[in-house]
Order: structure tokens, then C-alpha cells, then sequence
């Protein structure tokens, strides 16, 4: 990692300035990567979540995959050594909303065997209340 030869280096030289710019830097970068995360699994979350809405039933698997995203998602957005957590509640509204575009063209692959286009499964489902279940099922998920 170069970050760090450099932060060693500036810190040795006494150029703290420089060392808390690198430092911001590699926070930012490691927030960029727990976001991404976040939004991986957030991204299963809302496929699922669309597809149990569209075809008004459930399965076993899909429940599984719903959990699995929502312990992926709490895991991922707790800071360990600092505390608190990466992700506020309205960043995650504004990521459920970022990301369900993107959710409903993959569930249009797996809901109803893929006979509709995202447009019309689109038409099927009400956004809002789906994005809202994900932002409200997010919040009260406890980690075991």
C-alpha cells in the first residue's frame, strides 16, 4: 500500500498536515468500500422484496436471501473500533431509492419466470410502499 509507505515517511518527517490528508483519504476510501457493500446487499434486499410484492406470495428462499441481506447490511454498516455505524437512517433512504431502479430490472429476470419487462413489472408494484418496508425492516433489524 503506497497510502501507508507515505504516511510513514510523512509522519517521520514531521509533515502532519500531510499525514492527516492521507488519513482522511484512506477514511474516505474505506467508507467508499463498506457504501458498496451496503449497497450489495441492499440491492438483494429490494430484488426480493419487489418480487414478493409483484407476485403477492413468498418462499422460503426468498426469506432467507431477505434476512441474509439485512444481517449482511447491519454487519456491514457498524463501525467495530469506533462505534456507531457508517450509514445514517436518511442516507439509507436516499440509497434505497438510488439502488431500486436498478433492483426492479433484475427482478423483472426472476419474478413470474421473466415474462415481463422492469417497465411492467414496474407498473405492478408500489414503489414507495416497498422502499419504505426496506428502510423500516433496515432499522429494526437486530444482529444476533
Amino acid at each position: 500500500m503506497d497510502e501507508l509507505t507515505m504516511l510513514r515517511k510523512m509522519v517521520e518527517e514531521h509533515d502532519y498536515e500531510g499525514a492527516l490528508a492521507i488519513i482522511s483519504d484512506l477514511d474516505e476510501m474505506a467508507k467508499d468500500d463498506k457504501i458498496n457493500k451496503i449497497e450489495s446487499f441492499l440491492l438483494v434486499l429490494l430484488i426480493h422484496l419487489i418480487k414478493q410484492h409483484a407476485e403477492q406470495r413468498t418462499t422460503k428462499s426468498w426469506n432467507r436471501f431477505i434476512d441474509n441481506a439485512l444481517g449482511g447490511i447491519a454487519k456491514s454498516n457498524k463501525r467495530r473500533s469506533a462505534g456507531g455505524h457508517y450509514l445514517r437512517a436518511e442516507e439509507f433512504k436516499d440509497l434505497i431509492s438510488e439502488t431500486f431502479p436498478l433492483a426492479v430490472r433484475n427482478a423483472a429476470y426472476e419474478a413470474f419466470e421473466g415474462i415481463y419487462s422492469a417497465e411492467q413489472l414496474s407498473a405492478m408494484i408500489d414503489a414507495n410502499q416497498i422502499e419504505q418496508e426496506a428502510f423500516n425492516q433496515i432499522l429494526t433489524y437486530k444482529l444476533e
